[in-house]
């Protein structure tokens, strides 16, 4: 007899990494986690990750987690997995005729419970979370009512006609007849799966269900848990098994709710789902009913996709993949749909083939003094691509003065993102009033230019319509455009600033385009020469948008962060600033860095969200967190990283690590597999961490007063790291060192820091007058009598003996030769962070924190000493940046990474890609 429907509904499909309920990392807590009061919201946690064997034996954390066995148990046959990378220095997309092979075990431990006060920044993952993830409850568009079990007892379900023959069905599905072998197949956990794979008797091309015949490859809705929205395959197999159980193989739909990015799918149409590669067998009864699912070629035109929206039930136009939370465009073989010789169009009109000898433009927003730019631009060069940073946007005036010092090829705007975005829009009108582009755009309204206007104004001197007891003021010349309020009078707009005929350029001024109503000869001309310079970019002209958008709102100093919904808090606005500007501009290519807070607060809520905005608007996307010490500095710094590529583009491939590191933070279960890591399988061909005096023995010594912003090096390098990092923009060894100098220290300080021991791991706690209870708190010595300073103030401040409740190490804290640091910070005062110098008394320098952030040594810095701190604690890690530009270019090349990312033991690029006047120029 066929199998009747069965009362109790099938189990969802796994739908991601977060039902890992049992798997999480096992923490090493030497010292508790504390909340350093600073500016800087990068801050990184001292809990260390272990793997198997404990850290303390040195054993390097570059792996992925495995399922744990009740997962495992839940999970279903994967006939391809998405977690297979395409090569050694790469994590690529899935490969079916590759086996998992790196995947590293990490032991399953209970999580060391965490101080409240750092509670901001390790977030629980709530335990139904951490099951499989809720289904979408939309509405399916199909005319069929779902078929629910008491309304079809008496209907049949069996399969259909005749089985396919034997030969063939044992040449289509091997892994159904060859008991114990696997034909590559994956659980959803990523493990051979072959003992659970369900043997089958024989195979059938169709199936009658309830009346409705379904055949291969058909779309279909499956039977979901009561309250819940049926799911959605793509039907790839029929079969009766060994016992006699009629099966077939569903190959999953995940509509946006079903992926990462959850509830944060307002962005994306709700008939566009994503196919998985994710397949498991079910009971031929939990089919409901049939569904027209339509795939979508990338180069699609825009009448077809909007037919398909109308005719279809479903729609889809990307993969999604589990590793890196990965929206993967559709292979070409999925193109059929749509004949070749169409006239094609996309939403987004920007991925065109070029030329890869042409420069390619990037723009850096929210630029620093140009870290992530300066990184990018070597590691594409050192590929073969000419990228240069033509664009730059930052609100700090000494990040900018910076960025113009060592990259004089830029155009840094010093100005709000958003006022930029302004301008932008302004900026394409203007050029469409001069008839220097072509589009759908209206020309400006404040700019209306003819012939019978320039012809009156050949030989007339422009003016601006003021007259000051009887002087008229000619334009002479003008000189920059920006959006805002230049003039601080409370009435933004677009304004140009002007040289006024007879005056010098201590008399320019800022005058909006309406008062200069009389000069559009004079506004022609500059909109022109603009256009040739590439003053600003015009849609389509971008090939990169990089940049970090602050998103101050989730930082753990933040004591009144909105956790029920961030981006109704100003202080995260600036990340639909940067959303809204790749919108306008539509670049190739995106990438986007932030802190892990990213994905921690909230429940990732800033996270999902980005992701949702990059896949809204039609761009490839995914998501990983890489340390900056697995690319050679030694300090951990830990970031996330969304690439997005246009949909007729490689989406780039994040590079492995090169150098062993220990694993420092708690990432959220659900967020583990964005890690980028090797997985499990062989040695690791990888260098050692770096250390402290690996980065910092050869520099000279310098005083807490020093005075001095150049000064010459006193010894030769001492280390592959220290070489590289001190090569000029020639290739040859520098000879004058910049900003070497300290925050310089009150008298109090000072003199505090001068009394902590020059020994590996000495704190305030060494002062006379502190003890250490068993419980590692501190308490005063009631036998000692509290020390005083010259002016009175106590050796050993309150705030030293309170900081995170008596538990921490941090106050007045001495580095160490053979230590890392966690993350280079934005403040130099010694009063909550481990910032002094093993062997002198002060703090770190600005050159030692820009060396453990992987700048090179001529890389000068401008501003007051506390700004120029800023500067290199908010920059991103140039190693990472290279690398990540790398593996860029291998993408605008249309690559897949076969080629090694470094030849190891290399931390820095030689001295030909090192050059920066020869990528940007």
């Amino acid at each position: 007899m066929p199998s009747k429907r069965k009362a109790t509904p099938m189990t969802k499909p796994e739908a991601s990494p977060a039902s890992r309920k049992s798997k999480r990392l096992a923490v090493v807590k030497p010292d508790p986690v504390e909340v350093v009061p600073s500016v800087d919201s990068d801050f990184e946690s001292d809990i260390v990750l272990s793997t198997k064997k404990s850290i303390r034996a040195g054993n390097p954390v570059v792996a992925r987690k495995s399922e744990s066995s009740d997962t495992k148990a839940k999970s279903r046959g994967v006939e391809k997995d998405e977690s297979v990378v395409a090569d050694s220095d790469f994590v690529s997309e899935s490969d079916s005729s590759k086996k998992l092979t790196r995947r590293v075990a990490v032991k399953a431990e209970d999580v060391v419970d965490l101080p409240d006060v750092d509670s901001d920044f390790v977030e629980d993952v709530d335990e139904t979370e951490q099951g499989n993830l809720k289904k979408s409850l939309s509405i399916s568009p199909s005319k069929r009512k779902p078929k629910r079990v008491e309304n079809v007892k008496d209907e049949e379900c069996v399969l259909a006609g005749e089985p396919v023959p034997d030969v063939e069905a044992r040449q289509k599905w091997p892994h159904r007849y060859n008991k114990g072998e696997s034909n590559g197949s994956k659980s959803i956990n990523g493990q051979d799966d072959s003992d659970q794979l369900t043997q089958a008797k024989c195979h059938y091309s169709r199936a009658e269900v309830d009346g409705l015949i379904y055949y291969l490859e058909d779309d279909a809705h499956v039977k979901a848990a009561d309250g819940e929205d049926d799911y959605i395959c793509k039907i790839v197999e029929f079969f009766e098994a060994v016992d006699g159980v009629q099966y077939f193989t569903a190959q999953w739909f995940y509509r946006a709710k079903d992926t990462v990015i959850k509830n944060h799918d307002q962005f994306i149409n709700k008939k566009r789902v994503f196919l998985s590669e994710i397949k498991d067998d079910n009971p031929i009864d939990c089919l409901v009913t049939k569904l027209k699912i339509v795939p979508v070629p990338s180069n699609a035109t825009l009448q077809f996709k909007e037919n398909v929206k109308s005719n279809c039930d479903f729609y889809y136009d990307m993969k999604y993949l589990l590793p890196y939370s990965s929206f993967i465009s559709l292979p070409p073989d999925a193109t059929s749909p749509v004949s070749s010789s169409s006239t094609i169009s996309s939403d987004i009109d920007a991925g065109e083939v070029k030329d890869h000898n042409l420069e390619k433009k990037l723009l850096d927003l929210y630029s620093g003094c140009g870290a992530m730019s300066t990184g990018l631009c070597l590691g594409a060069n050192s590929k073969g691509v000419k990228l240069v940073t033509k664009w730059a946007v930052d609100l700090n005036p000494y990040a900018c003065d910076s960025l113009r010092l060592n990259h004089p090829e830029t155009q840094v705007r010093n100005e709000y993102a958003s006022d930029f975005l302004s301008l932008l829009k302004e900026w394409v009108q203007l050029c469409v009033s001069c008839s220097l582009v072509k589009s759908t755009v209206s020309p400006h309204p404040l700019l209306k230019v003819t012939d019978e206007v320039e012809e009156e104004n050949v030989d007339e001197g422009e003016h601006s319509g003021d007259d000051k007891e009887g002087e008229i003021f000619e334009v002479g010349e003008l000189l920059e455009v920006c959006y805002g309020d230049p003039n601080k009078v409370n009435k933004p707009g677009l304004y140009f600033k002007v040289r006024w005929r007879g005056y010098g350029s201590e008399e320019d001024t800022w005058e909006p385009i309406d008062g200069l109503s009389e000069c559009p000869k004079k506004i022609k001309e500059f909109v022109a020469k603009g256009f040739k310079a590439n003053l600003l970019p015009l849609p389509g002209d971008v090939d990169v948008v990089c940049g970090g958008p602050p998103c101050q709102g989730i930082s753990g100093f933040n004591r009144f962060r909105n956790k029920e919904n961030p981006m109704q808090d100003p202080k995260n606005k600036q990340l639909d600033v940067y959303m809204d500007i790749v919108d306008f501009l539509k670049p190739r290519f995106v990438l986007m860095e932030n802190v892990v807070d990213l994905i921690k607060f909230a429940d990732g809520f800033l996270g999902r969200y980005a992701l949702s905005r990059l896949v809204g608007m039609n761009y490839q996307a995914r998501m990983g967190m890489m340390a900056a010490g697995a690319y050679g500095l030694p300090q951990f710094r830990m970031r996330v990283f969304m690439f997005g590529a246009v949909s007729s583009e490689k989406l780039p491939q994040y590079p492995l690590p090169t150098h062993k590191v220990i694993v420092r933070g708690v990432i959220p279960t659900e967020f583990e597999s964005n890690t980028v890591a090797y997985d499990q399988g062989g040695e690791l061909d990888l260098k050692k961490e770096l250390f402290l005096g690996d980065a910092l023995s050869d520099l000279p010594s310098v005083e807490n007063s020093e005075p001095r912003d150049e000064m010459p090096y006193s010894d030769d390098p001492k280390s592959d790291f220290q070489h590289f990092i001190r090569l000029g923009r020639d290739g040859v060894l520098g000879s004058v060192l910049y900003d070497h100098r300290p925050l310089k220290l009150n008298d109090d300080d000072y003199q505090r820091v001068c009394q902590i021991p020059k020994q590996k791991g000495a704190n305030f706690r060494d002062l006379p007058g502190v003890r250490v209870r068993s419980d590692n708190k501190v308490e005063w010595d009631p036998a000692v009598e509290r020390v005083k300073l010259p002016s009175g103030k106590p050796l050993v401040p309150d705030y030293a003996m309170s900081f995170v409740g008596g538990s921490s190490s941090k106050p007045f804290g001495r580095l160490w030769w053979d230590e890392t640091v966690p993350t280079v910070v934005t403040r130099a005062e010694p009063h909550n962070q481990t910032i002094i110098h093993p062997l002198q008394d002060r703090v770190l320098t600005i050159r030692e924190n820009a060396r453990l952030q992987g700048f090179p040594d001529y890389y000068k810095l401008i501003g007051p000493i506390k700004e120029r701190y800023m500067q290199v604690g908010n920059a991103v890690a140039v190693p990472v940046a290279r690398a990540l530009g790398y593996s860029l270019a291998t993408s605008m090349k249309g690559l897949s990474g076969e080629t090694p990312l470094f030849s190891l033991p290399r931390n820095f690029p030689s001295h030909e890609e090192h050059n920066c006047n020869e990528v940007s120029q």
